[in-house]
């Protein structure tokens, strides 16, 4: 039996289908909710093509950190030959050139130390307080600071070193 009317007739219950019988629900999405999802779907999307994609900066940062540690494994290196190694660097790439018979020649047995090429032109600025524009180490545990500069297209990154085996990328 069901409730009664304002008659005081006995009105059966409505069938039960587990859901409310509210008509907001029965239209569907609001504007509103629409509107809301697609941004949040834009965001999202906007999100992951500028993460996917590699920009200048982020590309040219990459080579400066690489090369920052492979500066550091270069000053180890020439502490334990007991020889100076030296970078060598242009606009297509870098190695690095070991100082045997007074001759300064490729470091070929090295893998690590292997020449490698640029992504892209990258110009090499060095600055060091003695105006000299090598980088070079020696037996010495203290070397000249010095700040590699390299630049790309608009993209600036400095690999800055203390002097003491302090490499750090900015």
């Amino acid at each position: 039996m069901g409730p009664l009317s304002a008659h005081g007739a006995r009105v059966p219950f409505p069938e039960r289908t587990g859901r409310p019988c509210t008509r907001s629900q029965d239209r569907g999405f609001t504007l509103i909710e629409l509107l809301v999802a697609i941004v949040v779907a834009g965001v999202a999307l906007a999100m992951v093509a500028v993460n996917g994609m590699p920009g200048a900066q982020r590309g040219l940062r990459f080579e400066a950190e690489r090369l920052a540690q492979l500066l550091s494994l270069a000053r180890e290196e020439a502490q334990v030959r007991g020889q100076p190694l030296r970078l060598q660097a242009d606009e297509a790439g870098y190695r690095f050139v070991v100082l045997r018979d007074r001759q300064w020649r490729p470091l070929l047995d090295d893998a690590d130390l292997r020449p490698r090429g640029w992504d892209g032109p990258t110009r090499v600025l060095v600055r060091r307080p003695d105006e000299r524009r090598e980088i070079e180490f020696g037996r010495d545990a203290i070397d000249v600071p010095f700040t590699l500069e390299l630049v790309r297209d608009e993209a600036r990154v400095a690999i800055l070193s203390n002097g003491l085996g302090l490499f750090d990328v900015r």
